[in-house]
């Protein structure tokens, strides 16, 4: 019986060491989603002006040629660019694997036209062991996303797109879609699509401003817009995924501080009847040794 205390007991204070550690990463998680999300509002107008502009140029330039832009036509066999962002940690939950699951559905069986520069320590190990073509020298962490780290990513992605190195690219990561609702996500970036940028200008209805001219020439200030164009999905992309694994963490650890409480409630439980069990015995002993004597 005694040995049965001691065991509970240690039980009992391991879990509460380990409640005490997710409890404070669920805190740290909440924290850093709150910082992340804030800083995501102070710097989209920014970008969506961009946005903007360039449907703007689309809307009454007529068929601006650029190197960026393409028909509607598919192609196969291309050589495609993955930026894929994944976590740098885990105890996030589903956060990692669902976005290896995506990313490897979207690949399929092209890998060998496919070129993945992978964000985040969780992915880039992983589909190094599954022998991917992994670009070596794209690695990033995604812990706090800045507008400069976006800069520098978009300028090796164009760097790749104009040497034809990838033909086409994609960035597949996780957008929060409410406090609960996480969805993968994979997202063209290269070359733009017209007639997309064009249906979103329709549906959100944006002025256009006839009287605007665009020196030397619109073909120039696009590909100077779009360059900005793509750091800001880059940026967008990256606060998205980093505020979606902080949301995931933060569950996945209230998850698990609940689940400690319960199993504490048990133990507690079980110790008290132990003692009570214990006491028992001794009352029982005793009672039997006096009677013993008589």
């Amino acid at each position: 019986m005694a040995n049965n205390m001691r065991e509970i007991k240690l039980r009992i204070k391991s879990i509460n060491q380990m409640r005490q550690i997710t409890k404070a990463m669920k805190l740290i998680s909440a924290s850093k989603l709150k910082k992340a999300r804030a800083q995501l509002e102070e710097t989209l107008p920014y970008f969506s002006k961009v946005r903007e502009t360039i449907a703007e140029i689309l809307a009454h330039s007529g068929d601006v040629e650029s190197k960026y832009f393409v028909s509607g036509d598919k192609k196969t066999g291309l050589k495609r660019a993955y930026i894929i962002i994944t976590g740098d940690k885990g105890l996030a939950g589903g956060y990692n694997s669902n976005i290896k699951k995506l990313a490897e559905k979207a690949i399929g069986q092209d890998k060998e036209n496919a070129l993945l520069l992978v964000a985040g320590n969780s992915g880039r190990s992983y589909f190094v062991k599954k022998e991917y073509n992994v670009h070596t020298e794209f690695d990033y962490a995604v812990q706090n996303p800045t507008v400069f780290r976006a800069r520098e990513i978009a300028d090796i992605i164009l760097e790749l797109y104009e040497k034809n190195q990838a033909q086409e690219v994609y960035i597949i990561f996780t957008q929060m879609m409410s406090a609960i609702t996480l969805e993968p996500k994979m997202l063209k970036l290269l070359p733009l699509e017209i007639g997309a940028l064009r249906d979103d200008v329709e549906a959100e209805d944006i002025k256009i401003d006839e009287q605007i001219k665009y020196e030397p020439s619109p073909s120039v200030v696009l590909d100077v817009l779009i360059s900005k164009y793509i750091k800001g999905i880059m940026y967008g992309a990256f606060v998205e995924a980093f505020t979606s694994e902080q949301n995931a963490r933060m569950t996945a650890m209230d998850s698990a501080t609940k689940n400690a409480d319960e199993m504490l409630e048990k133990l507690n439980l079980y110790k008290n009847r132990a003692r009570q069990a214990a006491i028992t015995q001794e009352i029982s002993e005793i009672v039997g040794g006096a009677a013993a004597l008589k």
